[in-house]
């Protein structure tokens, strides 16, 4: 890298034709960059430039290296300014990766926001069903609903919300009163994931139960419906069944042990971020209340 430094400086003295001028422009002593040319010609093994008091001139050597390295040095300074602007303007292609059918209307309107006041910013987004998505390093940030810690991965991880959720039935569904958590096993139930298990909060650690398995419905949205038509018992983020036209038609069952809260994390690849990704973080988060109902 300090060839590299020392041929932008030959360069520099080369076009302003001289030391002091190009000790100016660079801001740098005059005699640091001296000794900068006297690092070069040393390595080249050839005499650069012939200096007077008053006049400098190419030698031969000089001539040749200064025709060569012209296009490259410059190229090279005109990526390192377009990558710097890269990382410090609120520009470029940004991939946001979201969970499937989260807030689907709420963030439209966040996302169509932002693209109108940062027209710069291109946006791309995609959703996933899994419950965990894969750290797919195309993406600038990925956004995940869980209830347990996350997995270890070299991602950054911030939680922004917690969402409380709840046991719904179809309100024909006859239960006690208050029933535990153990009560639900032999119920069918309606999950999003093979194998799922529930957790509960109980006194002083988390309690899990494993659901008997009528229907597997990775969508959220699906299982609501399935528990409307009295198919089985849910987990379901409140906000979900709070905003529904016909949440008439369903119950919260009272349990002696409230089921874990779902988390909202952010992902994103390192605490050096571009600033594309960084104003949206900072519009994302100055408008997070709007995700809860």
């Amino acid at each position: 890298m300090q060839s590299l430094d020392n041929l932008s400086f030959f360069l520099t003295i080369v076009e302003s034709g001289s030391l002091t001028a190009a000790a100016q422009i660079l801001d740098l002593p005059k005699s640091k960059l001296s000794r900068r040319l006297a690092l070069l010609e040393n390595e080249i093994g050839s005499q650069l430039l012939v200096r007077t008091t008053r006049s400098q001139q190419l030698t031969e050597t000089g001539e040749q290296l200064f025709r060569a390295c012209k296009p490259h040095i410059e190229a090279l300074m005109t990526a390192e300014a377009s990558i710097s602007d890269f990382i410090s303007l609120p520009k470029g292609k940004l991939k946001i990766l979201l969970p499937l059918e989260f807030f689907n209307q709420v963030m439209a309107e966040l996302i169509t926001e932002f693209a109108l006041l940062y027209p710069d910013i291109s946006v791309h987004c995609q959703h996933y069903s899994q419950e965990t998505p894969e750290h797919d390093l195309t993406f600038d940030l990925i956004f995940v609903l869980h209830e347990q810690s996350l997995p270890s991965s070299n991602w950054i991880a911030k939680t922004l919300l917690s969402f409380p959720q709840a046991i719904y039935a179809a309100q024909q569904r006859k239960f006690p009163k208050q029933i535990s958590p153990q009560q639900l096993i032999d119920s069918d139930c309606i999950l999003s994931q093979e194998n799922q298990l529930w957790f509960f909060r109980g006194s002083k650690n988390t309690m899990a139960i494993a659901p008997k398995t009528f229907m597997m419905l990775s969508s959220p949205e699906m299982r609501l419906a399935a528990v409307k038509r009295n198919l089985g018992l849910a987990k379901l983020p409140e906000y979900l069944v709070n905003g529904d036209r016909e949440n008439h038609l369903v119950k919260r069952l009272l349990l002696e042990n409230p089921p874990v809260a779902q988390q909202l994390s952010v992902l994103y690849q390192s605490r050096s971020i571009a600033k594309k990704t960084r104003v949206f973080l900072d519009f994302f988060q100055s408008n997070i209340g709007c995700l809860k109902l």
